[in-house]
Parts: C-alpha cells; sequence; structure tokens
C-alpha cells in the first residue's frame, strides 16, 4: 500500500515527519535508485526506499488496524481454554499486533490492534479521556427513568462514572436501539449501566472510539488505519 515517504521514514522509527520532510528536501531520499520529491508515495512491501544510502526496512515500521470482532471471541491473542480469540481473525497481517484496550467475549464491534505499545498505552491511559460509542439493543420500550438512569453518573465497581450522552435510535414495544456514549472504561460499564437501569441487554456493539467510525466494515474482517486516522488517535 503506498504511502507519503515521510510517513513511511516516521514509521520506521529513523526520524520525525517533519525531519523526513526536510530529508526529502534535501535530495537524502531515494525511491528504487531515483531521488524522492516532497509529495511522493511508495510501498515500502515492494519499494527500495532509502535515506542517506541506507534502505528503510518494512519490518521496522508499526501496524495499525481496526477489527470487527464477532460476538463470540475474546480479546486476548491465546487462550488457555481454547476459547476463540481476535488473533485467529488478524492472523493475515503478518505480525503480532495487540488488541488496545477490550471487548467481552459477548461484545462485539470496533477493536483497535497494533505493535506500537506507546500508541496504545497513550489510548489507554485514563488520563486521554476517549470517547466509546456504543449501539445497545434493549428488549422491549425503554423508560423515561431508566435513561434518567444510564445518563446518571453511577457508581460502578466503586468508581464514580461521569454521566454518558444516551440517545434513542428507534423503539418499539419491542425493542429499543440505544447509542450511549461513555468516558471511561470501567470493566462490564456498560452491562453493570443496563443492570443499574433495569434493562434487558440483548446485543453491545462498539460502533465509534476517539472519532474512528467502524462504519461498514464487515463482521469479523478487518482492515489497516489510514494515516489521518492514526494521526487523530495520536
Amino acid at each position: 500500500m503506498k504511502e507519503r515517504i515521510q510517513k513511511i521514514i516516521s514509521a520506521s522509527g529513523l526520524a520525525s515527519r517533519r525531519a523526513g520532510e526536510r530529508m526529502i528536501s534535501e535530495g537524502l531520499v531515494r525511491i528504487n535508485g531515483v531521488t524522492a520529491s516532497l509529495g511522493d508515495s511508495a510501498d515500502p512491501e515492494t519499494d527500495v526506499i532509502e535515506v542517506g544510502g541506507k534502505r528503510i526496512s518494512a519490518q521496522g515500521r508499526k501496524t495499525y488496524i481496526m477489527l470487527n470482532k464477532p460476538r463470540g471471541y475474546i480479546t486476548s491473542l491465546s487462550d488457555e481454554k481454547g476459547r476463540p480469540c481476535v488473533a485467529e481473525l488478524v492472523s493475515s497481517v503478518g505480525k503480532r499486533v495487540y488488541p488496545v484496550g477490550r471487548l467481552d467475549m459477548y461484545s462485539e464491534g470496533l477493536l483497535i490492534m497494533t505493535d506500537d505499545g506507546d500508541f496504545a498505552n497513550r489510548l489507554m491511559h485514563p488520563s486521554g479521556e476517549k470517547c466509546k460509542t456504543y449501539r445497545l439493543t434493549i428488549s422491549g420500550e425503554c423508560s423515561d427513568r431508566a435513561l434518567s438512569v444510564m445518563r446518571s453518573p453511577l457508581l460502578i465497581g466503586g468508581y464514580r462514572i461521569r454521566p454518558a450522552e444516551v440517545a434513542v435510535v428507534k423503539s418499539d414495544k419491542n425493542t429499543t436501539l440505544l447509542d450511549v456514549t461513555i468516558h471511561e472504561g470501567r470493566n462490564r460499564q456498560i452491562r453493570k449501566m443496563c443492570e443499574q437501569a433495569g434493562l434487558k441487554l440483548t446485543r453491545l456493539v462498539r460502533i465509534s472510539e476517539s472519532g474512528l467510525e467502524l462504519s461498514d466494515l464487515p463482521v469479523g474482517k478487518w482492515r489497516y488505519l489510514t494515516e489521518a486516522e492514526v494521526e487523530m488517535l495520536k
């Protein structure tokens, strides 16, 4: 996949993106033997990219992907109980990528995976206050009282959570769809919120995280994050 040369230089760990741009301007970067110009792109997997006469290895580049996790998979690379793991779904990436955060076995949706430890730690650190939105399927109608509870600063596992943003997407006597945005990631937080509100949760799908949208990515499939998406998350 072709990318801007300065991004490839930065991902290799050789220099920052801005420093990479200076190297390109100074004529120090070559693509397949041809001096590169600002704005040029290349495929680090197939093109020979040299900086100051030294070739950049694609092996040193970091990988960032999004998986649409199916129900029934655990957010782990292996499991002593033999349960299906998300690692099985991303084996075609060709690198060992780790989940950023968690989705429990019965939850679905957007899961970021990477081999960039610093990037993962920044996303998971509580000080980041990253917003995550979930699409909830509730059995039956959702009362005004239940909605009020869901929007309250509830006590979850001894921790007072920030009030969630709750929007009713669809509602009838059989099913209610809610979009719930939270600012923390307490263990099974959404499920415990529903329990306190007296709601019967039948399906839980994470549809966005920190501005990154699941969109129409098929269940069980993954894709690389774009340069703009990685920069946004950083």
